[in-house]
């Protein structure tokens, strides 16, 4: 099996090779195949590693790929753990990267870096792959840094956009910040507790768990949480959770699948991951956790406010994102980390499906993504209708769709969470389910039924797209409708319940949240038809009504509305402040330093004192010098003179010292 853990994320590495460098030779055609076939190796092999790991016995991988470097006692290596956790983000990244890369040849069908956006996409599914596999923090941080990376050179894709720009420079700044507290943790981890290596440091943190250290004054901190925070301000970088999250919107300036790959199945989970791989370490510091539970709270209710007031189909689904990951954070929170992970995978699957769609649209319409500039869309793409309704109903917890399994346990989960933050957690959750059906079902009315309100020139685009374009990016909508719909009626059982995770996943038996609820568990079919009893539903059900009744029963009461809510509406139009907050408070503060520092340090100094002061120097003392050098002999001999008289005057004084 050795061979197929290295060829996993291989295939990607080499596809993305050979079509970024042979990609012009190759043609469109070869190169996307190429690609395709590349991801499609990747997600094969990974079912055959999740069915080992479900049906043939086989035991977590733990070894040493590669030693890059060894300094003493300490090894920085590449490395692969294999388990069940694994295995089950193996397969969602690939599959869903997959259908992306499919979905692709439609959406990118006239673009001229066309063979440079596959070779990027194989990359990302690459970076993701070696971050998920990783056995040590050395390829886990080299993972995190590479998805980073591969994210601003496609949220930046179309580069002449001045406002990619502007996005892919604001996500890799805001990452930036989290990935220092994330340095800075797996730093703390090395210094305390003497390796790089997962099982090392977990078994070190378990034998002693009370370690303490100084950072300022007399006050003794524990080293656990102070790590454990820290590689979570790294996670709240890249998942994206308040205030870290300022850069996830922007993101929408890429093309559409990559919006997809990064909200889904990608960078974004990558947080969820990790706390999730460091749940050894998480259980052992409850002000950790939470700070994990009231961070992904405040997340999954506050940002969800602010999709109700877009009208960017894109930016609509990725508030929703934020709200997601945050729900995640929550179970993670809450000790339900099973939760948290199937969470993350149903939801790969339904906001794939929902951004794809949503590119579908976008394509039709010649590239229009103002929702108020659509209208009775389900007349002209009927395929994009019916899975864009599947994976709604899944997002908002609709019972019987996958997404009401996963939803459903993290509130009830941090419903039974005895941990500081938790009813604060709990209230906000339940609250998001109505803000969540309220913003995705105004989504839907608004494209899809309503007074049609398609530009003429754009209707005349739909019909002369050319005849592939619109097939090739419907059937990965279909496909990932499918699970959308019916995955957790297979999955939801033995993922929460029954023990999947094994050991791959650690929590204190005092914090088994999902342990107090396994017992009111039947079977999918029972608990779904268990919805009656479950606020939850009647909240969703409120949030459909209040979206159906005011975006299609009474749509003149919106200007009313808005009107009396004038100064909420602005406060969400504005996203609480946090842009404004960034740009102008930090950003200026930045600047200003910058500026201070280029003017002490580079003008007066550098340039000022050494560079420029010492050629001054120079020439000052070479314009006294020069005078010297008159070229006539009598001066020199008289210098000659002087110098000899100088030196017999030294030699005599020190030979009359010496007899003296």
């Amino acid at each position: 099996m050795e061979t197929v853990y290295l060829a996993i994320p291989l295939a990607p590495l080499i596809g993305a090779i050979v079509v970024g460098l042979f990609g012009k030779t190759l043609g469109r055609s070869v190169s996307h195949w190429v690609a395709i076939a590349a991801v499609a190796v990747s997600t094969v092999l990974s079912f055959i590693v999740l069915r080992e790991m479900l049906w043939g016995g086989g035991q977590p991988y733990n070894d040493t790929v590669y030693t890059w470097m060894v300094l003493g006692d300490l090894r920085f290596e590449v490395g692969f753990l294999i388990d069940r956790l694994t295995a089950l983000m193996m397969v969602t990244v690939t599959s869903v990267s997959l259908m992306v890369h499919i979905y692709t040849i439609g959406y990118m069908h006239d673009d001229s870096g066309y063979q440079r956006f596959f070779s990027y996409i194989n990359l990302f599914t690459f970076a993701m792959l070696m971050l998920v596999m990783a056995n040590n923090f050395l390829q886990l941080f080299f993972g995190w840094e590479a998805v980073g990376l591969v994210s601003y050179l496609l949220i930046g894709f179309w580069y002449q956009k001045e406002s990619a720009v502007f996005a892919n420079l604001k996500a890799f700044l805001v990452n930036r910040v989290g990935d220092f507290g994330f340095l800075l943790g797996i730093a703390a981890v090395l210094m305390y507790f003497g390796s790089l290596d997962y099982q090392s440091v977990f078994q070190s943190a378990q034998a002693s768990p009370d370690m303490t250290m100084s950072i300022w004054g007399d006050a003794e901190w524990s080293v656990i949480t102070v790590a454990c925070i820290l590689l979570f301000i790294g996670a709240m970088g890249k998942s994206a959770q308040a205030p870290l999250h300022v850069w996830l919107p922007d993101s929408m300036e890429g093309p559409t699948p990559i919006s997809a790959l990064i909200h889904a199945a990608t960078m974004v989970t990558a947080g969820i991951f990790m706390v999730a791989r460091m749940s050894p370490l998480f259980e052992l510091s409850e002000t950790a956790l939470s700070v994990v539970l009231v961070i992904g709270a405040f997340t999954a209710f506050f940002m969800g406010l602010i999709g109700l007031v877009q009208n960017d189909i894109k930016r609509v689904i990725a508030y929703s994102t934020l709200s997601q990951l945050g729900y995640m954070f929550v179970g993670l929170g809450a000790s339900a980390y099973a939760a948290g992970i199937f969470h993350l995978m149903t939801h790969a699957f339904f906001k794939a499906l929902l951004f794809l769609g949503s590119g579908a649209i976008i394509v039709a319409l010649h590239h229009e993504q103002d929702m108020r500039r659509m209208g009775n869309l389900r007349k002209y793409l009927p395929i994009t209708h019916i899975t864009m309704l599947i994976g709604t109903l899944a997002l908002i917890g609709t019972p019987f769709f996958s997404g009401y399994y996963s939803k459903d346990i993290i509130i009830e989960a941090v419903g039974h969470a005895h941990r500081a933050g938790a009813t604060f957690a709990y209230w906000m959750v339940l609250l998001g389910v109505f803000v969540t059906a309220l913003y995705s079902f105004r989504l839907y009315f608004m494209v899809f039924w309503g007074e049609e309100r398609i530009d003429p020139h754009a209707k005349e685009h739909m019909s002369h797209l050319p005849r592939y374009v619109m097939p090739v990016m419907e059937w990965p909508l279909i496909l990932l409708a499918i699970p959308s719909l019916v995955i957790a009626w297979f999955t939801a059982g033995p993922v929460l319940f029954g023990g999947y995770f094994g050991d791959a996943i650690f929590v204190a038996p005092a914090n088994d949240t999902l342990a107090e609820l396994a017992g009111h568990w039947h079977g999918p079919v029972a608990f779904g038809l268990h919805f009656w009893a479950s606020p939850a539903f009647y909240l969703a059900l409120a949030g459909f009504l209040t979206a159906w009744f005011l975006y299609i029963k009474q749509p003149g009461l919106l200007p009313a509305i808005q009107s009396r809510g004038r100064l909420l509406y602005e406060v969400l139009v504005r996203k609480y402040g946090f842009d404004w907050l960034w740009i102008n408070l930090f950003g200026g503060v930045g600047r200003g330093l910058g500026r201070l520092l280029w003017r002490v340090g580079d003008v007066t100094l550098i340039d000022g004192l050494i560079v420029n002061g010492s050629a001054r120097t120079v020439g000052r003392v070479a314009g006294v010098l020069r005078h010297l050098q008159s070229g006539y002999l009598f001066h020199y001999a008289f210098a000659m003179i002087i110098g000899l008289l100088v030196l017999l005057t030294i030699f005599i004084g020190q030979w009359r010292g010496w007899f003296a």
